[in-house]
């Protein structure tokens, strides 16, 4: 087995560098200030990739955004270093200095360039089965053993996977990135939409009628709206909703193993981090981040900008701008109190026994 050195990202047998790119263009395309290097006699004009601070090269670009990791910076080799305003004067002078307020923002800008998305390559594989009525475009793709159903519209530079099934009447907007075994049905999705493999879009909701003989199935209506620039993490499921649509707001994340419930509505760029899950009718603010492994009940409304931190067990309305944590969730201060208090109790429990067993002896 060959085993690339991770001084180099960017594997040659999964990724496709571009390059090699100058100062000038590594500002222009971040918008980053360039500062050239102190020692013009070692500086490099030319780079070829990224890489780590602790292990870049002089032809690699690294970036500093925590400070914690100033000693790696003070002892890097890499030839340019994207940094705060505020550690400019820390980078050693053999490197070019890229200034910037956002360095993770101009490091992703940066690292596109080098390492952008697989092209796509137009056309329908051999194997694939498309329906009758289907309207796609000719510069879209379709994989390998991908079925289409009847009606579907597909738009410019769609790049669909192999193994994906996609129902009937769906719409998928232009320039989306369609995963390997994703399932999508009763949706229409926008421009830019990227679902990475497994991900299961428009499957009936969680409805039934309980009845003295069991369940009964309520039909399920509705359906899945992803607004543009949605992105939806593997073996993730968004369910159709029941007599309204369930709601993806542009530029939201969802993780990998997330669950959405029938009828909620989620916000603009509204980020769910994994095994967390949102139940039906639930509708979350722009902006709203729900950390890993919580648990939102149906019905509730989460304001803008509100935080949930993980494992929260979410069972009434949060506001606008608020931080929760815990179960049921609570004010990050009010839980972070008690569990001090808790602490509190159960050191004086435990020395007062302690004192009570040394008094019985």
């Amino acid at each position: 087995m060959t085993v690339t050195p991770d001084n180099v990202p960017g594997d040659p047998r999964f990724f496709v560098t571009q390059g090699p790119f100058g100062l000038e263009q590594l500002a222009q395309c971040s918008g980053a200030e360039l500062r050239k290097a102190a020692d013009s006699a070692q500086a490099c004009t030319q780079f070829s990739g990224i890489a780590p601070l602790q292990s870049a090269t002089r032809g690699q670009v690294s970036f500093l955004d925590n400070r914690r990791y100033l000693p790696l910076l003070e002892g890097t080799e890499a030839g340019a270093v994207i940094v705060a305003p505020a550690f400019a004067d820390k980078v050693p002078p053999h490197a070019a200095v890229l200034v910037s307020k956002a360095p993770y923002q101009t490091w992703a800008r940066i690292a596109s360039l080098f390492y952008p998305p697989p092209p796509v390559r137009p056309g329908i594989h051999p194997s694939a089965v498309i329906g009758t009525g289907c309207e796609i475009d000719p510069t879209a793709a379709i994989g390998a053993f991908t079925v289409v159903g009847d009606g579907v519209r597909i738009g410019a530079g769609t790049d669909i996977g192999t193994h994906v099934s996609i129902g009937g009447g769906v719409e998928i907007g232009a320039r989306c990135r369609i995963g390997a075994h994703v399932a999508i049905s009763h949706a229409l999705l926008g421009e830019r939409v990227t679902l990475l493999p497994g991900a299961r879009i428009g499957q009936d909701g969680f409805g039934f009628a309980v009845t003295s003989e069991g369940f009964e199935s309520v039909p399920q209506l509705g359906r899945v709206i992803l607004e543009d620039g949605v992105e939806i993490g593997a073996n993730s499921t968004v369910d159709r909703g029941s007599i309204r649509d369930t709601v993806i707001g542009a530029g939201s994340r969802l993780d990998n193993l997330v669950q959405i419930g029938h009828n909620a509505r989620l916000g603009r760029c509204c980020i769910v981090v994994s095994q967390a899950g949102i139940s039906g009718s639930t509708e979350l603010g722009d902006f709203v981040t729900v950390a890993a492994q919580a648990g939102l009940i149906g019905h509730i409304k989460i304001g803008t900008k509100a935080r949930i931190g993980a494992q929260c067990g979410v069972m009434s309305d949060v506001e606008a701008g608020a931080d929760v944590i815990g179960s049921p969730a609570m004010p990050f201060r009010e839980f972070f109190r008690n569990v001090a208090f808790l602490r509190r109790m159960a050191r004086k429990t435990t020395q007062d026994g302690g004192s009570e067993k040394a008094d019985n002896a």
